[in-house]
C-alpha cells in the first residue's frame, strides 16, 4: 500500500535517443515541411554518420545515469514488503503482457490479416447502434441486448444468415493470407500448427489410452502365467 510501479525509478536513455532529443529541434526547424517520420530518418541517418567521438559523449552520459538508476533501484526495492514487491511484479507481468499482446496485434494488422466473421447479434448491433440517441454506449448495447434477446427466430434469421455468409467469407481469406503467411516464413501465424501445438488430436490421446490399457492387460496376463 501507498507503492506504485510509477514510482519507480525510469530507465536511463540510450545514447541514441539522447541525440535525437538534443538534435530534433533543429532538425525540426531546417526541415519545417517534414513529417514526423522523415524527420525520425533524418536524425537515424545522422547519428550514423556522427564521428564516434561525438557518440561517445552520449555514451558516456548514458553510463553515468545508469549508474545512478542502479542505485535508485537498490533504494526502491529496498523499501518494499515482500507483499508489495509481489504486487508490483504482477503489476509489471500485466503491463508487458498487454504491450506484447498491442505489438502482435498490429503486426497483424500490418500482414493483413482478415477481420474475423461477425456472429449475427454483431451484425444486428452495427445496424442499429446508431438508432438510439442521448444514451451512453453501454446503456445502448444493453438494451439492443435486451432487444435480440426477444426477437423471435424468424427475426434473427436475416441477421443468422449474413452471419453465415461472413463466416465463409473469412474461411476463405484466412486460407489465401495463411497460404501467403507460409510463403513468407511465417508458419507460426498458421492456425492449424497452433492448434496442432496447443494440443494433441483426439485419435491419438484414445491410441494411447487404449495402448495403455491393453498393455496393463498384458502385464496381468503375465503376472498370472508365471504364478
Amino acid at each position: 500500500r501507498g507503492i506504485s510501479s510509477n514510482q519507480r525509478p525510469k530507465r536511463p536513455l540510450t545514447a541514441y535517443l539522447r541525440f535525437v532529443i538534443d538534435n530534433r529541434p533543429a532538425f525540426r526547424e531546417k526541415n519545417p515541411e517534414s513529417s514526423n517520420l522523415e524527420l525520425i530518418k533524418k536524425l537515424a541517418c545522422a547519428w550514423k554518420d556522427l564521428p564516434a567521438s561525438q557518440k561517445q559523449v552520449y555514451e558516456e552520459a548514458r553510463k553515468t545515469d545508469w549508474k545512478r538508476y542502479g542505485e535508485q533501484m537498490a533504494a526502491y526495492k529496498a523499501q518494499l514488503t515482500p507483499a508489495q514487491a509481489a504486487a508490483l511484479k504482477e503489476e509489471r507481468r500485466k503491463q508487458v503482457a498487454k504491450r506484447r499482446s498491442i505489438r502482435a496485434k498490429r503486426e497483424l494488422n500490418l500482414l493483413g490479416k482478415p477481420k474475423r466473421a461477425r456472429s449475427g447479434f454483431n451484425i444486428f448491433l452495427s445496424e442499429n447502434f446508431q438508432e438510439s440517441e442521448g444514451i451512453s454506449p453501454v446503456a445502448k448495447l444493453k438494451k439492443l441486448f435486451d432487444t435480440w434477446q426477444k426477437l423471435s427466430t424468424s427475426q434473427k434469421q436475416p441477421y443468422l444468415q449474413l452471419a453465415e455468409d461472413d463466416k465463409v467469407r473469412y474461411e476463405n481469406e484466412m486460407k489465401s493470407w495463411e497460404a501467403k503467411m507460409i510463403e513468407l516464413g511465417r508458419e507460426d501465424l498458421v492456425r492449424s500448427k497452433k492448434q496442432r501445438l496447443k494440443k494433441k488430436p483426439a485419435g491419438t490421446a484414445k491410441q494411447a489410452e487404449t495402448a495403455k490399457a491393453s498393455s496393463g492387460g498384458n502385464k496381468a496376463k503375465l503376472k498370472k502365467s508365471e504364478e
